[in-house]
């Protein structure tokens, strides 16, 4: 479904009047994303999770330079991090019917609300009369209408509260049982260790590890020097300071 190669991405900028430089961001990231898989994609602010996300989709600025290859396998989508994405001009219902349209299905917008626990009533509501909640749910379900085979969810969950954080990523868990294959990008590990297959951890611009999600569940010992911190981080492991 997904096939990413040797991908680095850099921006130009100008240093000077008239000299251009290139400032790098992602070095040399490869990896492979199969049918009904979730990859949780691990990284600090700054690591180049989201910049990773928008090379894949074709996303990047005009001055982004791209090397290396990105294969998809089908229709793929993106479930962007901030609740700006939604126009502040269309109801919810709207805005979900057009994203159907957009991949030529048919819209069924009262479905696809209640896919992402939201009630009928909410179809009409504009963006700004939506809870942070809700508009997030509107926007994954604005994403499941087009039946993609690639979800690609950049921090689906920021700023969300442990029950709305649990419906969206538990709502991705079930969209991979279906098929579908789930790139999930967040700094948040604890939450998406349940849901993930596979954990690729970025540091710096690079994938400094790629470890299956039950290796962060026992004690550690089998992971990369990058993951083992990240295991060490977490409330259940007391949140242990590197030695």
């Amino acid at each position: 479904m997904l096939h990413v190669s040797d991908l680095s991405v850099s921006f130009r900028r100008y240093s000077g009047l008239f000299r251009q430089v290139e400032q790098p961001c992602l070095t040399g990231v490869s990896f492979r994303l199969r049918p009904g898989e979730v990859l949780a994609v691990i990284g600090s602010s700054g690591a180049g999770k989201s910049i990773l996300a928008h090379a894949i989709l074709g996303l990047l600025p005009a001055n982004a330079v791209l090397r290396g290859h990105v294969r998809l396998g089908g229709r793929a989508t993106l479930l962007p991090q901030s609740t700006a994405h939604l126009d502040p001009l269309a109801s919810a219902g709207r805005q979900i019917g057009r994203a159907a349209d957009r991949a030529g299905r048919r819209p069924a917008v009262a479905p696809a609300l209640a896919e992402v626990g939201l009630a009928a009533g909410v179809a009409p509501l504009r963006p700004h009369e939506l809870s942070t909640g809700m508009a997030r749910r509107v926007m994954l379900a604005a994403a499941l209408a087009q039946k993609a085979g690639l979800i690609v969810a950049d921090e689906p969950t920021a700023g969300l509260d442990p029950h709305h954080r649990d419906v969206i990523l538990d709502r991705l868990r079930t969209e991979a049982e279906r098929g579908a294959a789930v790139l999930l990008i967040t700094h948040d590990l604890s939450p998406a260790l349940a849901r993930a297959d596979r954990v690729a951890v970025m540091e710096k611009g690079a994938l400094a590890a790629v470890e299956p999600a039950r290796a962060f569940m026992g004690a550690g010992d089998g992971l990369s020097p990058t993951a083992q911190r990240l295991w060490r981080a977490l409330p259940e492991n007391g949140f242990l300071a590197d030695a």
